[in-house]
């Protein structure tokens, strides 16, 4: 659900609702209502929550349940490491 989904993004960034409104250009009221679920954002609102979070607007919308993950500032090291951590956790919860 996308109100969910919006929240725990928000929090794990650590960002209030205030921030969030004053990035993407509404009032903080709007963000409120969006994560209550009694409003829902326009498309240019949308698209710009899924640049700040760095996800798909499908996953903000529940079609898809992949997260993409930003690892553009990573060496190729740094990555390899990434993707094993992934690739193990992957593991551990088919079991």
């Amino acid at each position: 659900m996308f109100s969910e989904k919006l929240k725990a993004l928000r929090t794990a960034k650590k960002m209030s609702q205030k921030d969030l409104a004053d990035k993407v250009g509404v009032a903080k009221s709007v963000v409120s209502f969006y994560e209550s679920g009694d409003r829902f954002p326009s498309y240019d609102v949308l698209i710009k929550i899924s640049r700040i979070f760095n996800v798909t607007t499908d996953y903000l919308l529940g079609v898809e349940r992949e997260r993409m993950l930003d690892v553009s500032e990573l060496s190729e090291d740094d990555i390899s490491v990434v993707n094993t951590v992934v690739e193990a956790l992957k593991k551990k919860n088919q079991n």
